[in-house]
C-alpha cells in the first residue's frame, strides 16, 4: 500500500512540473524496487542485505574461491557442436585471474600455466562449471588451482574435464611487482595443496633443464625416422601465420591482453596447422606447460605462428601396475596401455606496436597435442611428417623428447597415490617427477587430519591413520637441536644404522643432485624366506620454502638397472616414508617420522601394530641420542 501511494504522489508531482528533490526521488525509487521499510543508518559491523537473497547460514568458504558457470551456446562451439578449447581457455584464465585478484587486492597477470589434459569434450547446451582458488602465495606470485567439469542439464550428469594450475603475478599501478600477503589454509585439502604448491613451483623452474638434459643424452642418429616416399608430409606445408589486433575487449582494466585471449588465438592457429597435416578436424588433447615472457597491450598487433613439429604413431606401452600398489614388485604386472596417434604443434606469439615496426616482442610459446577421431570417437592414423633441415629437425627431436617427458610427468605426477607402483624405474627423464612425487606424497600424508594418538611414552608420541587400505604411522618428539642440524643428520641414510637397529647398512649408489640421492639399503631383519631384505630408495631433501614450512626428507622405492633384485636378498619396498622437522626455537625442533606401511616393508612396522609403541619408543630414543651426540661435531664440520 505504501508503494502504491508513493508512486501516485510521484506521478502527480511530475505531471504538475514540480521539481522532485533527489532525496525523495531516491527514496521513492528504493521503495518501487521493493523496499517497504524506512531508511536507517547501518550499524557498525552490520552486513548489507542483498535484495532477493535469503538470510541463511552458509558454510565457510575459501575467500579466494571463484565459481563460474557458463552455458555452452552455438557461438562457443566448432563444427561438431563441441565447445571450442580456445573459449574454454578464456573462461579458465578469467576465473583464475579473478581468484588471484581477490587475494592480491590489485590487478594480476598470467605468468604461466602447467600441463592441461582434456579428458572429455563438451557439447552445446551443457554447462561448464569452473572453480578456482589460490593454493599458495609466494613473494609476488601465487599458484591458482582450477577445476573444470561439465554438467548435463537434462540428465543431471557431472563429469570432470581437466585440472589446471596457473601462476599469476600481482602488479602495482606502475607495473611493479607487489609483495603478497601469506595465505593460511584451513581445510585438509587446502593444506595439502598449499604444501605441494612449493614442490610444483620447484618443478616448473627446472622444466627447461630437464628437456635440455634429455636431448643431450639422446643419440642423435636414432631420433629421426626414415622419411622415404610420398606418405611423408613436409612440415612446411602445415605452417600458419595470422595477425590479431588487440582491442579493449581483449584486455583487462590495465590495458594488458588477457592471457586466456592469447591462448585462444594460439589454439586457433594450432588447430589450422594440425588440420593441414591430417586434412580433418583435430581434437586438442593436451597443452604443454608454458610461460608468458612479457605483456602485450591494447593497440598491439599479435603475430601468431604455428607448425606441426612431429606426428607420432599409435603404439602400446607397458606400465608396471599391479592389482594394488601394496603388493610386492614381483606381483606387479606389466599392463599394456594404448597411446593413440597424435601430433605436436608448436605455436608462438609475438607483438609489435606499429604497422611498420621491425622489432617484435616474444610473448609466448606453447606446444599442443592433437588427435583425430572418427565418428565413433576412435583415433585415426596420421601422416608422417618430414621436417625441414636445421630448425625443423631440431623441433622434431625436441617434440620426441617432450613426449617422453610428458608421459613420465602424467604417469608419475598426475596419478593418485594409490595408482603409482611401489617401485618406478628411475632414469634421467623422470628424475624430476619422481622427486616431486616422493616429496608430495609425504607432504600429503603430513597434512591428513584424522591422526589418532595411539600411545605416549615420555616425550615420544605415536599416532596412527587408517585410510585407503593403508595403515600409516607418525612418531614425533621434541629434541634439543636446531632444525637445520637435525635435517642434515637425518637426511644421510649412510648414518641410519647408528641409531636404527633395523638398518644394517646403506650405500650411496647415485648422487642425483644436491637434493636427491639413491641408496641401496640392507635391513637386519629377515624376511619370510629367511633372507635379509634390501631396498633401493630415493631420498629427497627439501629445505623450508617459507616461514612455517618444515624441513623434509622423503623416501620411496625406485628401480635401478644397476641394482636388480638378487638371490641373496628379498627385495623390499616403501611407498611413502620420511621425516618432517619443524623449528620450535633456535635450539629446539619437533622431529616427526612418517611411514605408510605396506606388506613387505620393514617387518617391525607390520608386526607391532598392536604393541609396537615400546619398539618405536626405543628406536626414537636412540635417534634423539644420535642427534644430541653428533650436533656438536656437525657444527665443527660446518
Amino acid at each position: 500500500r505504501a508503494t502504491v501511494l508513493l508512486s501516485r504522489c510521484l506521478l502527480k508531482m511530475v505531471k504538475e512540473n514540480i521539481v522532485v528533490p533527489e532525496e525523495i526521488l531516491s527514496f521513492c525509487c528504493n521503495g518501487l524496487q521493493g523496499s517497504t521499510s524506512p531508511l536507517r543508518a547501518q550499524e557498525p559491523g552490520e552486513r548489507e542485505e542483498v535484495p532477493g537473497t535469503m538470510a541463511s547460514p552458509s558454510p565457510a568458504r575459501n575467500p579466494t574461491e571463484v565459481q563460474m558457470s557458463q552455458l555452452v551456446l552455438p557461438c562457443h562451439t566448432n563444427h561438431r557442436g563441441e565447445l571450442s578449447t580456445g573459449q574454454l581457455l578464456k573462461w579458465i584464465d578469467t576465473a583464475a585471474c579473478l581468484s588471484a585478484e581477490r587475494h592480491a587486492g590489485c590487478p594480476c597477470v598470467t605468468a604461466s600455466m602447467d600441463d592441461i589434459y582434456f579428458e572429455h569434450t563438451i557439447s552445446v547446451g551443457q554447462v561448464v562449471n569452473i572453480k578456482a582458488k589460490v593454493n599458495r602465495a609466494f613473494n609476488s606470485s601465487m599458484e591458482v588451482g582450477i577445476q573444470v567439469s561439465y554438467e548435463d542439464l537434462c540428465s543431471g550428469k557431472h563429469c570432470s574435464i581437466c585440472k589446471a594450475y596457473a601462476t599469476f603475478v600481482a602488479q602495482g599501478p606502475s607495473g611493479s611487482k607487489v609483495k603478497l600477503k601469506p595465505l593460511t589454509p584451513q581445510t585438509e585439502e587446502e593444506k595439502i595443496e598449499y604444501s605441494i604448491a612449493a614442490e610444483r613451483r620447484r618443478m616448473r623452474l627446472v622444466h627447461k633443464d630437464t628437456l635440455k638434459d634429455l636431448l643431450s643424452r639422446s643419440p642423435r642418429e636414432t631420433e629421426l625416422e626414415t622419411r622415404v616416399g610420398s606418405a611423408a608430409v613436409p612440415a612446411e606445408k602445415t605452417r600458419v601465420e595470422s595477425v590479431e589486433l588487440v582491442l579493449p575487449p581483449h584486455a583487462n582494466h590495465q590495458g594488458n591482453t588477457f592471457g586466456g585471449q592469447i591462448m585462444a588465438w594460439m589454439e586457433n592457429v594450432a588447430t589450422i596447422a594440425a588440420s593441414r597435416l591430417c586434412h580433418a578436424h583435430p581434437t586438442l588433447r593436451a597443452i604443454e606447460m608454458f610461460h608468458f615472457r612479457g605483456p602485450s597491450q591494447v593497440g598491439d598487433r599479435l603475430v601468431l605462428k604455428a607448425i606441426v613439429n612431429n606426428a607420432f604413431k599409435n603404439r602400446w606401452v607397458l606400465a608396471a601396475r599391479g592389482p594394488h600398489p601394496s603388493l610386492p614388485v614381483a606381483l606387479h604386472t606389466l599392463t599394456p596401455s594404448f597411446l593413440p596417434p597424435s601430433m605436436e604443434v608448436g605455436v608462438c606469439a609475438e607483438a609489435y606496436g606499429q604497422e611498420m615496426s621491425i622489432s617484435r616482442r616474444h610473448i609466448n610459446s606453447a606446444f599442443m597435442t592433437f588427435v583425430v577421431l572418427d565418428q565413433e570417437g576412435r583415433p585415426c592414423t596420421l601422416p608422417m611428417v618430414a621436417p625441414e633441415p636445421g630448425d625443423g629437425e631440431r623441433r622434431y627431436r625436441e617434440a620426441s623428447a617432450r613426449k617422453k617427458i610428458r608421459l613420465d610427468r602424467k604417469y608419475v605426477v598426475s596419478c593418485k597415490q594409490t595408482e603409482v607402483p611401489l617401485s618406478v624405474p628411475w632414469d634421467q627423464s623422470n628424475k624430476v617427477y619422481l622427486s616431486y612425487n616422493n616429496v608430495s606424497a609425504l607432504k600429503t600424508l603430513v597434512a591428513k587430519a584424522n591422526w589418532a594418538l595411539a600411545s605416549e611414552k615420555g616425550k615420544v608420541r605415536m599416532y596412527t591413520l587408517e585410510e585407503d587400505k593403508f595403515l600409516s604411522f607418525r612418531i614425533e618428539m621434541s629434541v634439543h637441536i636446531a632444525a637445520g642440524q637435525a635435517f642434515s643428520l637425518l637426511s644421510d641414510l649412510r648414518r641410519r644404522h647408528e641409531w636404527d637397529r633395523h638398518y644394517a647398512s646403506a650405500e650411496l649408489v647415485q648422487q642425483v643432485d644436491d637434493d636427491d640421492m639413491i641408496y641401496h639399503v640392507v635391513s637386519q631383519k629377515l624376511s619370510s624366506e629367511n633372507k635379509p631384505q634390501d631396498f633401493v630408495i630415493l631420498a629427497s631433501r627439501r629445505k623450508p620454502c617459507s616461514k612455517g614450512d618444515p624441513y623434509v626428507v622423503a623416501f620411496r622405492s625406485v628401480t635401478l638397472p644397476t641394482h636388480p633384485a638378487s638371490a641373496g636378498f628379498t627385495r623390499g619396498e616403501t611407498l611413502c616414508s620420511g621425516f618432517c622437522i619443524w623449528p620450535e626455537s633456535e635450539e629446539t625442533s619437533k622431529v616427526a617420522y612418517y611411514n605408510q606401511a605396506t606388506p613387505g616393508y620393514l617387518n617391525y612396522v607390520t608386526t607391532n601394530v598392536a604393541g609396537l609403541s615400546s619398539d618405536f619408543c626405543a628406536t626414537f630414543k636412540a635417534c634423539e641420542k644420535f642427534l644430541l651426540k653428533n650436533k656438536e661435531d656437525l657444527i665443527v664440520r660446518l
